[in-house]
């Protein structure tokens, strides 16, 4: 099996959801579940955020001119339903069930015509910052996958290859070009991550803000956001898996 993660950065205007959370920057999105014929489209997302950011959230779902996954620049006429599975406190999971029209365009499908029917898809959305995780079986064709893609968004966003290769290599940090051995962090993780400390970002009190940061790298705040946060959270797992295996080794 192979990997493939990428990252779609939504210009304003472009995604309802994209909009929505780019006003709240602590707000997060995840798909818990997501699945693809060829004309529909079923997905269960989570949400965490405030009270009044869920409430955005829950508008950009359900109240959005077209449904958030499409990749279309306008009406494409599809029929959408989403429905609040469940809200309580700062988490909102919400139900979408869409048909497609032959206008409609989105990653599942576009994956489908590409990398087979087999595919698995996990999503995370944060601020503009869509990042899409696929799992195939490695016969399509990846390229043509991305050129499609890159038609079908346009001028909405621009699309970022993150990592590729086989599941059992990228999952631990493999030698095929997309993350350093024993890291797990993919290149764009690790120069992000260095470039950070580099510049003071993780002095107290810090020497740099993420703006100027980003503006080093010459990337979006979102992405070079997202980028800090996925190499931060692949290390304290890594520590603390270390410390438990210690302890164990230890007999603690």
């Amino acid at each position: 099996m192979r990997e493939l993660v990428f990252a779609l950065e939504y210009r304003p205007g472009c995604n309802r959801v994209a909009d929505a959370l780019a006003g709240h920057p602590d707000a997060r999105v995840r798909s818990l579940s997501l699945h693809a014929t060829a004309d529909r489209l079923w997905r269960v997302d989570h949400a965490t955020g405030t009270p009044a950011a869920l409430d955005d959230l829950e508008t950009a779902f359900r109240d959005a001119d077209y449904y958030a996954d499409c990749l279309a620049t306008d009406d494409c006429g599809a029929t959408q339903t989403t429905r609040v599975l469940d809200r309580d406190g700062d988490t909102l999971v919400l139900y979408s069930d869409w048909e497609r029209t032959p206008r409609c365009a989105s990653v599942p499908h576009i994956a489908r015509e590409h990398l087979g029917e087999g595919v698995l898809f996990e999503t995370r959305h944060e601020s503009r910052h869509y990042t899409w995780r696929l799992i195939h079986s490695g016969t399509g064709d990846v390229g043509a996958f991305f050129d499609a893609l890159r038609a079908a968004v346009g001028d909405c966003a621009t699309t970022e290859l993150l990592k590729t290769g086989s599941t059992s290599a990228t999952d631990a940090g493999g030698s095929d070009g997309t993350g350093s051995a024993g890291t797990g962090l993919s290149p764009e993780q690790e120069a992000a991550l260095r470039a950070a400390v580099e510049h003071g970002y993780y002095e107290t009190p810090r020497e740099t803000d993420v703006g100027e940061l980003a503006d080093h790298l010459g990337v979006p705040r979102s992405t070079l956001t997202y980028r800090l946060r996925r190499a931060e959270e692949e290390l304290a797992k890594r520590y603390v898996a270390e410390e438990r295996l210690t302890d164990a080794a230890a007999g603690v």
